[in-house]
């Protein structure tokens, strides 16, 4: 078998809502088709991908380095040892030839998307879902046959009160999700206090509240925002510093005893080596959001599981940030502790399969071959296209 083509595009994801930190009015997403000239029902299998978003498309990247060192590569360093399938790891090493380490900004996000096409196109060539695929190779065929999921949304929105809040959070309720999370420090203390309050009314404890501050506070506003909030016993506290300042989030851990949640802007295994080492993270406790679709991929992904294992962490220790169909397939057949959810912003890369249900917080995974974006008729025209399927 052999690789025919690896195709990319951009598509504009941009919105008016805003967290602490950026708003979305210019945000765009770059996606890949990597076609193989295997057939299947008179069509070529094609794996598909994209980054997540808060990070912009990798067009220059892809186009540049990446998708180049590809197309001039050998089949022989791109397929397995029994000449049938696409290896991301070999892949993943022709695409990272002659890159220095360290940099893990735009690069990491660029090789993600491609790995994510691979690993799509690997598991349409078995003819299994992804998340069934994983569970064969690295979990002994063990699978999460439902994934725990909270929906992701509360961002500041021009024109939106506290009403408008609360009419969100219950939409979310009503399409069963048990837990949410909200965008706070973008505003004066005050007025978060009021809006987590609002959603709390709805929702009806704060431990199915998680609050995000998306790295805006410095150690003297984390330690105060912490302490207003801890009475409500939240679900979690949120990327609260810089996502690489690891003595903030190790100082604050000694003034809220509570649930944290960091990493989904640490963009490789080293980065979050050095959160473990250095942040003061807490096993059985803190979150880990290391998203696979932003740092380097899933081949990346499966070494930070290892290096977390080695430090007393397990991967249920672990939530992804980007609530896309790659992390919840990466969920439910490694066993992570659940995935997020968009329920409404940044469509059409936003959410599951069509004929996902979400049922008490949780969704079952569906019997689609490959990660599943066939089966979400809002993404899958700009894929189609680009695929020329």
């Amino acid at each position: 078998m052999r690789i025919v083509d690896i195709r990319d595009t951009v598509v504009p994801i941009k919105s008016d809502i805003a967290n602490a930190y950026i708003d979305f009015s210019k945000m765009t997403v770059s996606v890949v088709a990597v076609i193989t000239d295997l057939v299947r029902d008179g069509k070529p299998i094609v794996g598909f991908g994209f980054n997540s978003n808060g990070r912009y498309a990798q067009q220059g990247l892809l186009r540049e380095r990446f998708i180049p060192r590809l197309k001039e590569a050998k089949s022989v360093d791109l397929i397995d040892a029994a000449g049938t399938n696409l290896d991301p790891h070999k892949m993943w090493d022709v695409m990272m030839k002659n890159e220095k380490p360290g940099g893990h900004g735009e690069r990491s996000v660029a090789v993600g998307i491609v790995d994510m096409a691979v690993w799509d196109a690997v598991a349409k060539i078995e003819d299994k879902p992804l998340y069934r695929l994983l569970a064969e190779r690295y979990r002994g065929g063990e699978v999460d046959q439902t994934v725990s999921i909270y929906a992701a949304g509360g961002y500041y929105y021009p024109g939106k009160g506290l009403q408008g809040l609360k009419d969100e959070m219950r939409s979310y309720l009503d399409r069963g999700y048990t837990a949410v999370k909200m965008k706070v420090g973008g505003v004066p203390l005050a007025e978060d206090l009021k809006r987590i309050e609002a959603v709390i009314e709805v929702v009806g404890e704060g431990k199915n509240v998680a609050v995000d501050v998306n790295g805006r506070f410095d150690i003297e506003q984390a330690i105060a925002f912490g302490k207003a909030i801890k009475p409500y016993k939240l679900r979690w506290y949120e990327e609260v510093g810089d996502p690489l300042d690891y003595a903030l989030q190790k100082e604050l851990a000694e003034h809220y005893e509570l649930p944290m949640a960091t990493g989904e802007n640490l963009f490789s295994m080293v980065d979050a080596r050095n959160l473990i080492r250095y942040g003061g993270m807490r096993t059985g406790l803190d979150i880990l959001q290391f998203d696979p679709a932003l740092s380097y991929g899933l081949v990346e992904y499966l070494r930070t599981l290892d290096m977390l294992r080695e430090y007393g962490f397990s991967p249920r220790d672990c939530t992804p940030h980007g609530g896309h169909q790659m992390a919840l397939n990466i969920a439910a057949g490694l066993g992570l502790g659940g995935n997020e959810s968009y329920p409404d912003v940044f469509r059409p890369f936003n959410g599951f399969a069509d004929n996902i249900a979400v049922e008490n917080g949780r969704v079952r995974m569906p019997d689609l071959p490959g990660i599943g974006f066939e089966a979400k008729k809002e993404l899958y025209p700009h894929m189609k296209e680009l695929a020329g399927l």
